[in-house]
Protein backbone atom coordinates (compact mmCIF):
# COMPACT_ATOMS: atom_id res chain seq x y z
CA UNK A 1 0.00 0.00 0.00
CA UNK A 2 1.81 3.49 -1.02
CA UNK A 3 0.67 4.87 2.65
CA UNK A 4 2.72 2.35 4.29
CA UNK A 5 6.55 3.91 5.62
CA UNK A 6 9.31 2.55 3.55
CA UNK A 7 11.78 -0.49 5.02
CA UNK A 8 13.99 2.08 6.72
CA UNK A 9 11.64 4.01 7.99
CA UNK A 10 9.68 0.97 9.87
CA UNK A 11 13.01 0.02 11.31
CA UNK A 12 13.54 3.48 12.68
CA UNK A 13 9.61 3.20 14.16
CA UNK A 14 10.73 -0.12 15.94
CA UNK A 15 13.75 1.78 17.54
CA UNK A 16 11.23 4.25 18.69
CA UNK A 17 13.63 7.52 18.95
CA UNK A 18 11.41 9.01 21.05
CA UNK A 19 12.42 7.05 24.03
CA UNK A 20 16.27 7.40 23.08
CA UNK A 21 16.93 10.25 25.50
CA UNK A 22 16.54 8.03 28.17
CA UNK A 23 19.37 6.21 27.20
CA UNK A 24 21.64 9.17 26.44
CA UNK A 25 20.70 11.43 29.09
CA UNK A 26 21.85 9.50 31.80
CA UNK A 27 25.29 9.54 30.43
CA UNK A 28 25.73 12.90 29.94
CA UNK A 29 24.84 13.61 34.11
CA UNK A 30 27.45 10.66 34.88
CA UNK A 31 30.12 12.52 32.67
CA UNK A 32 29.57 15.73 34.04
CA UNK A 33 29.78 13.53 37.35
CA UNK A 34 33.02 12.60 35.90
CA UNK A 35 34.19 15.75 35.02
CA UNK A 36 33.30 17.68 38.64
CA UNK A 37 35.21 14.76 40.06
CA UNK A 38 38.45 15.50 38.22
CA UNK A 39 38.10 12.04 36.31
CA UNK A 40 36.70 12.69 32.71
CA UNK A 41 37.88 10.05 30.08
CA UNK A 42 36.74 10.10 26.50
CA UNK A 43 36.97 6.62 25.20
CA UNK A 44 35.17 5.26 27.86
CA UNK A 45 32.44 8.09 28.52
CA UNK A 46 31.83 7.62 24.51
CA UNK A 47 31.38 3.71 24.84
CA UNK A 48 29.17 3.84 27.81
CA UNK A 49 27.06 6.36 25.44
CA UNK A 50 26.54 3.75 22.64
CA UNK A 51 26.39 1.20 25.07
CA UNK A 52 23.85 2.67 26.83
CA UNK A 53 21.89 3.59 23.44
CA UNK A 54 22.21 -0.11 21.90
CA UNK A 55 20.53 -1.28 25.10
CA UNK A 56 17.67 1.05 24.98
CA UNK A 57 17.12 -0.24 21.40
CA UNK A 58 17.45 -4.08 21.65
CA UNK A 59 15.05 -3.52 24.87
CA UNK A 60 12.45 -1.79 22.51
CA UNK A 61 12.99 -4.24 19.82
CA UNK A 62 12.04 -7.00 21.74
CA UNK A 63 9.44 -5.05 23.35
CA UNK A 64 8.07 -4.40 20.38
CA UNK A 65 8.32 -8.22 19.09
CA UNK A 66 7.15 -9.68 22.89
CA UNK A 67 3.50 -7.67 22.95
CA UNK A 68 3.04 -8.30 19.40
CA UNK A 69 2.86 -12.04 20.02
CA UNK A 70 1.04 -12.07 23.36
CA UNK A 71 -1.43 -10.01 22.16
CA UNK A 72 -1.06 -6.82 24.46
CA UNK A 73 -0.78 -4.64 21.25
CA UNK A 74 -4.36 -4.69 20.07
CA UNK A 75 -5.98 -2.27 17.05
CA UNK A 76 -7.63 -0.35 20.44
CA UNK A 77 -4.32 0.82 21.68
CA UNK A 78 -3.51 4.36 21.34
CA UNK A 79 0.25 4.47 21.00
CA UNK A 80 3.04 5.17 18.85
CA UNK A 81 2.89 2.78 15.95
CA UNK A 82 4.50 -0.78 16.61
CA UNK A 83 6.37 -2.39 13.76
CA UNK A 84 5.59 -5.90 14.47
CA UNK A 85 1.82 -5.48 15.34
CA UNK A 86 1.51 -3.26 12.60
CA UNK A 87 3.20 -5.64 10.11
CA UNK A 88 5.70 -3.65 8.96
CA UNK A 89 8.52 -5.93 9.95
CA UNK A 90 8.57 -9.96 10.28
CA UNK A 91 8.22 -10.56 13.77
CA UNK A 92 11.22 -13.02 13.72
CA UNK A 93 13.50 -10.48 12.28
CA UNK A 94 12.46 -8.04 15.05
CA UNK A 95 13.21 -10.86 17.64
CA UNK A 96 16.87 -11.66 15.63
CA UNK A 97 17.21 -7.71 15.81
CA UNK A 98 16.69 -7.43 19.57
CA UNK A 99 19.35 -10.60 19.98
CA UNK A 100 21.40 -8.27 17.77
CA UNK A 101 21.42 -5.31 19.39
CA UNK A 102 22.03 -6.93 22.44
CA UNK A 103 24.85 -8.83 21.24
CA UNK A 104 26.77 -5.36 19.95
CA UNK A 105 26.19 -4.54 23.40
CA UNK A 106 28.06 -7.44 25.01
CA UNK A 107 30.63 -6.94 22.24
CA UNK A 108 31.08 -3.32 23.51
CA UNK A 109 31.08 -4.31 27.04
CA UNK A 110 34.23 -6.25 26.49
CA UNK A 111 36.10 -3.39 25.90
CA UNK A 112 34.47 -1.26 29.40
CA UNK A 113 35.18 -4.56 31.33
CA UNK A 114 38.79 -3.98 30.27
CA UNK A 115 38.81 -0.47 31.06
CA UNK A 116 36.58 -1.21 34.25
CA UNK A 117 36.98 -4.17 36.02
CA UNK A 118 34.23 -6.72 37.40
CA UNK A 119 31.89 -3.96 38.54
CA UNK A 120 31.19 -3.34 35.03
CA UNK A 121 30.87 -7.16 33.79
CA UNK A 122 28.21 -7.14 36.31
CA UNK A 123 26.61 -4.24 35.78
CA UNK A 124 26.49 -4.80 31.75
CA UNK A 125 25.20 -8.63 31.88
CA UNK A 126 22.81 -7.13 34.49
CA UNK A 127 21.16 -4.58 32.08
CA UNK A 128 21.43 -6.90 28.98
CA UNK A 129 19.88 -9.56 31.19
CA UNK A 130 16.91 -7.09 32.59
CA UNK A 131 16.69 -4.99 29.35
CA UNK A 132 15.67 -8.53 27.49
CA UNK A 133 13.10 -9.37 30.39
CA UNK A 134 11.68 -6.16 30.63
CA UNK A 135 9.42 -7.72 27.66
CA UNK A 136 10.19 -11.39 26.85
CA UNK A 137 11.07 -14.49 29.27
CA UNK A 138 9.91 -13.14 32.82
CA UNK A 139 8.12 -9.68 30.99
CA UNK A 140 9.54 -7.86 33.76
CA UNK A 141 7.03 -5.26 32.44
CA UNK A 142 3.75 -7.43 32.80
CA UNK A 143 4.32 -7.81 36.54
CA UNK A 144 4.54 -4.57 37.75
CA UNK A 145 8.16 -4.52 37.84
CA UNK A 146 8.34 -2.07 34.90
CA UNK A 147 9.08 1.20 36.76
CA UNK A 148 11.45 -0.36 38.99
CA UNK A 149 13.57 -1.95 36.06
CA UNK A 150 13.79 1.58 34.76
CA UNK A 151 14.20 3.47 37.56
CA UNK A 152 17.23 0.98 38.45
CA UNK A 153 18.87 0.47 35.01
CA UNK A 154 18.17 3.45 33.49
CA UNK A 155 19.07 6.14 36.14
CA UNK A 156 21.13 4.27 38.88
CA UNK A 157 22.96 1.98 37.16
CA UNK A 158 23.71 4.14 33.90
CA UNK A 159 24.74 6.93 35.91
CA UNK A 160 26.74 5.58 38.57
CA UNK A 161 28.45 3.13 35.70
CA UNK A 162 28.97 6.02 33.32
CA UNK A 163 30.67 7.68 36.03
CA UNK A 164 32.57 4.52 37.76
CA UNK A 165 34.11 3.39 34.75
CA UNK A 166 35.77 6.81 33.75
CA UNK A 167 37.09 6.96 37.30
CA UNK A 168 38.41 3.43 36.62
CA UNK A 169 40.55 4.24 33.42
CA UNK A 170 41.50 7.65 34.98
CA UNK A 171 42.78 5.86 37.97
CA UNK A 172 44.22 2.82 37.48
CA UNK A 173 46.03 0.88 34.24
CA UNK A 174 44.08 -1.63 32.45
CA UNK A 175 43.43 -4.28 32.59
CA UNK A 176 40.98 -3.86 35.68
CA UNK A 177 41.19 -6.45 38.43
CA UNK A 178 39.36 -5.01 41.58
CA UNK A 179 38.01 -1.31 41.50
CA UNK A 180 40.69 0.85 42.26
CA UNK A 181 40.31 3.28 45.22
CA UNK A 182 38.08 6.21 44.92
CA UNK A 183 36.20 4.55 41.70
CA UNK A 184 33.09 5.30 43.25
CA UNK A 185 31.85 8.94 43.22
CA UNK A 186 28.94 9.22 46.03
CA UNK A 187 27.88 12.08 43.77
CA UNK A 188 27.16 10.02 41.03
CA UNK A 189 24.30 7.97 43.46
CA UNK A 190 22.51 11.07 44.33
CA UNK A 191 22.64 12.39 40.56
CA UNK A 192 21.63 9.26 39.69
CA UNK A 193 18.14 9.55 41.76
CA UNK A 194 17.09 12.49 39.17
CA UNK A 195 17.74 10.41 35.93
CA UNK A 196 15.94 7.45 37.96
CA UNK A 197 12.80 9.68 38.41
CA UNK A 198 12.73 11.76 34.84
CA UNK A 199 12.77 8.04 33.14
CA UNK A 200 9.87 6.42 34.92
CA UNK A 201 7.79 9.37 34.24
CA UNK A 202 8.15 8.43 31.08
CA UNK A 203 6.74 4.71 31.41
CA UNK A 204 4.25 6.45 33.43
CA UNK A 205 2.82 8.40 31.25
CA UNK A 206 2.90 5.27 27.93
CA UNK A 207 1.33 3.30 31.08
CA UNK A 208 -1.36 5.68 31.80
CA UNK A 209 -2.00 5.82 28.52
CA UNK A 210 -2.70 2.39 28.05
CA UNK A 211 -4.24 1.39 30.87
CA UNK A 212 -7.35 0.45 29.63
CA UNK A 213 -5.84 -1.66 26.93
CA UNK A 214 -3.36 -3.42 29.35
CA UNK A 215 -5.62 -4.39 31.71
CA UNK A 216 -8.07 -5.56 28.80
CA UNK A 217 -4.86 -7.76 27.97
CA UNK A 218 -4.19 -9.15 30.96
CA UNK A 219 -0.72 -7.16 30.99
CA UNK A 220 -0.74 -5.83 34.39
CA UNK A 221 1.69 -3.15 34.32
CA UNK A 222 1.92 -0.93 37.84
CA UNK A 223 -0.76 0.82 36.61
CA UNK A 224 -2.96 -1.55 36.19
CA UNK A 225 -1.91 -2.20 39.74
CA UNK A 226 -2.27 1.08 41.49
CA UNK A 227 -4.91 2.99 39.03
CA UNK A 228 -4.64 6.75 37.58
CA UNK A 229 -4.99 8.24 41.39
CA UNK A 230 -1.54 6.49 42.35
CA UNK A 231 -0.38 6.72 38.75
CA UNK A 232 -0.44 10.23 38.90
CA UNK A 233 1.13 10.72 42.15
CA UNK A 234 4.05 8.23 40.95
CA UNK A 235 4.81 10.68 38.15
CA UNK A 236 4.69 14.03 40.44
CA UNK A 237 6.92 12.10 43.05
CA UNK A 238 9.10 11.62 40.28
CA UNK A 239 9.32 14.58 39.65
CA UNK A 240 9.90 15.80 42.73
CA UNK A 241 12.64 13.71 43.48
CA UNK A 242 14.67 15.08 40.11
CA UNK A 243 14.26 18.58 41.21
CA UNK A 244 15.24 17.67 44.57
CA UNK A 245 18.87 16.13 43.52
CA UNK A 246 20.20 19.74 42.34
CA UNK A 247 20.05 21.64 45.47
CA UNK A 248 21.44 18.72 47.45
CA UNK A 249 24.54 18.58 45.23
CA UNK A 250 24.76 22.16 45.91
CA UNK A 251 24.37 22.20 49.39
CA UNK A 252 25.49 18.66 50.83
CA UNK A 253 28.02 17.71 47.86
CA UNK A 254 30.08 21.78 47.35
CA UNK A 255 28.76 21.62 43.65
CA UNK A 256 29.03 24.93 41.75
CA UNK A 257 25.17 26.95 41.87
CA UNK A 258 25.91 26.12 38.31
CA UNK A 259 24.07 22.88 39.21
CA UNK A 260 21.01 24.35 39.74
CA UNK A 261 20.27 25.09 36.24
CA UNK A 262 18.05 22.05 35.34
CA UNK A 263 15.58 24.07 37.26
CA UNK A 264 14.84 25.93 33.92
CA UNK A 265 13.34 22.90 32.70
CA UNK A 266 10.55 22.84 35.44
CA UNK A 267 7.89 24.56 33.69
CA UNK A 268 8.11 21.88 31.18
CA UNK A 269 7.75 19.33 34.10
CA UNK A 270 4.66 21.66 35.51
CA UNK A 271 3.19 21.34 32.32
CA UNK A 272 3.42 17.62 31.98
CA UNK A 273 2.42 17.03 35.27
CA UNK A 274 -0.57 18.95 34.58
CA UNK A 275 -1.48 17.16 31.39
CA UNK A 276 -0.70 13.57 33.30
CA UNK A 277 -3.17 14.56 35.93
CA UNK A 278 -6.00 15.52 33.57
CA UNK A 279 -6.12 13.40 30.63
CA UNK A 280 -5.77 9.75 29.81
CA UNK A 281 -6.23 9.93 26.12
CA UNK A 282 -3.81 8.97 23.91
CA UNK A 283 -4.34 12.07 21.97
CA UNK A 284 -2.93 14.26 25.06
CA UNK A 285 -0.36 11.78 26.39
CA UNK A 286 1.55 10.81 23.15
CA UNK A 287 2.34 14.12 22.51
CA UNK A 288 3.34 14.10 26.46
CA UNK A 289 5.13 10.94 26.23
CA UNK A 290 7.58 12.80 23.39
CA UNK A 291 7.88 15.67 25.29
CA UNK A 292 8.76 13.94 28.96
CA UNK A 293 11.75 12.50 26.58
CA UNK A 294 13.03 15.75 25.74
CA UNK A 295 12.67 16.91 29.20
CA UNK A 296 14.82 13.83 30.35
CA UNK A 297 17.31 15.33 28.13
CA UNK A 298 17.03 18.90 27.98
CA UNK A 299 17.75 18.21 32.56
CA UNK A 300 20.62 16.32 31.96
CA UNK A 301 22.54 19.00 29.12
CA UNK A 302 21.79 21.67 31.68
CA UNK A 303 22.47 19.05 34.46
CA UNK A 304 26.00 19.17 32.63
CA UNK A 305 26.28 22.61 31.35
CA UNK A 306 25.58 23.97 34.61
CA UNK A 307 28.31 21.78 36.33
CA UNK A 308 30.85 21.64 33.65
CA UNK A 309 31.01 25.62 32.54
Amino acid sequence: MSGEPSRARAWLLATRPQTLPAGAAPVIVGTAVAIQAELFALVPALAALVGALLIQIGTNFANDYYDAVSGVDTEDREGFTRATNAGLIPPRQVKFAAFGTFGLAILLGVYLVYVGGLPILVIGLASVASGYAYAGGPALGSKGLGDLFVFVFFGVVAVTGTTYVQAAATLADPPILAPPADAIVPAAVVASLAMAGLSTTILVINNVRDLETDRAAGKRTLAVMIGYRWSRVEFVGMLCLAYAVPPVLWLAFGYPSGVLLPFVTLPLGILLAWIVCTRTDGEALNPALERTGQLLFLYAVAFGLGVVL
